[in-house]
């Protein structure tokens, strides 16, 4: 079974061109180590609706989460023979904490993209009480 689910973030916009008619993204994903201050740059790669996907919404910085298989490969370079090993990208996941303010005639709180309030502090209690 070949499953790979990586979180990370984009280091750069997604690369898109289009090849008969089919679409192809591809794009690197820094994901952190458990040690601190330490990443590894994924080659990540997607085809048709997935890239379109990416060429639409992803973009440099942003955090998500991304389900594919493993690929490996190899070609002739100048100095000899080049391995290479992606992603070839399933799906995506937004991680971020994306947030966008509610209009009230009350204190606007911040919410993230889930609808869920990111802080409720202060005497008031539960907007629903």
């Amino acid at each position: 079974m070949n499953i790979a689910v990586l979180i990370g973030r984009l280091t750069k916009d997604p690369e898109i061109r289009t090849t008969n008619n089919l679409t192809i993204a591809k794009y690197t994903l820094a994901v952190d180590r458990q040690k601190k201050g330490e990443a590894d740059f994924i080659s990540c790669v997607c085809f048709g609706k997935t890239a379109e996907f990416a060429a639409k919404y992803l973009r440099k910085g942003m955090k998500v989460g991304i389900e594919g298989e493993i690929r490996t490969g190899s070609y002739d370079g100048k100095g000899g023979k080049v391995y290479t090993t992606e992603i070839c990208v399933k799906s995506h996941e937004f991680c971020g904490e994306k947030t966008q303010t509610v209009n009230s005639k009350v204190d606007t709180p911040k919410i993230n993209f889930d609808g869920f309030l990111n802080d409720i502090s202060g005497d008031e209690g539960l907007p629903f009480e």
